[in-house]
């Protein structure tokens, strides 16, 4: 059996560059390292290419040059994170450029490599970035599927749930909400079944990551 990456395996790049000559040879540098990449000439043509595709979240990291005509890549991560887009954003930047680049830093990019850069540089700081991108989709994950645990819960549950976190004892959220002690007992392993916690202190837990 085939066990080698493939390069989705490995991680996706979208590359954004103005010149011609650039992307081809980044594009054949990534993908001779495993990455999957997908070349655009300017800003409007990825946010483009991210409209046409509307699944979220979208996966993979964004290696931008500063100057580049209609849209900067600066403009261009501004108009990622308007979209809500996360991801890790790689500048490529002329000497220049550095000041821009501090205040794209300042505004969550990961980071910025200076022309010329070596190429194992680039490579390993675009892995670097794809292993960040990886662990935040993982807690992505992690939270949307908390999130479609709690939203099964019924309104009483949600009262007996809130009660439980906090610590106090079944007889005392009784009397709070008048219903019997039986009644939050069953409310209660409810849910813990729905949440998967097994305690008060993993359900507090699990409440505290939002």
């Amino acid at each position: 059996m085939n066990t080698a990456a493939t390069p989705l395996d490995k991680g996706i790049v979208y590359l954004v560059d103005d010149e011609a000559i650039v992307r081809d040879a980044l594009t054949f540098l990534l993908g001779s390292r495993g990455l999957l990449v997908y070349g655009f000439a300017s800003g409007p043509d990825l946010l483009a290419h991210l409209e046409a595709v509307p699944a979220r979240p979208v996966r993979g990291v964004f290696v931008v040059d500063v100057r580049m005509e209609p849209m900067s890549g600066l403009q261009l991560h501004e108009a990622l994170i308007a979209q809500g887009l996360r991801n890790p954003v790689l500048f490529l930047s002329g000497h220049g450029d550095i000041p821009m680049v501090v205040e794209a830093l300042k505004k969550g990019a990961f980071d910025f490599l200076e022309k010329p850069y070596s190429d194992n540089t680039l490579v390993d700081r675009i892995e670097q970035a794809l292993a960040v991108e990886s662990a935040m989709s993982v807690d992505d994950t992690r939270h949307a599927e908390r999130d479609a645990r709690l939203a099964s819960l019924s309104d009483r549950e949600r009262e007996v749930m809130h009660r439980v976190a906090a610590g106090k004892l079944n007889k005392v959220i009784a009397d709070e909400l008048h219903i019997a002690v039986r009644t939050v007992e069953v409310h209660r392993a409810r849910v813990f079944s729905k949440l998967g916690v097994r305690s008060a202190a993993e359900l507090a837990t699990l409440l505290a990551q939002g």
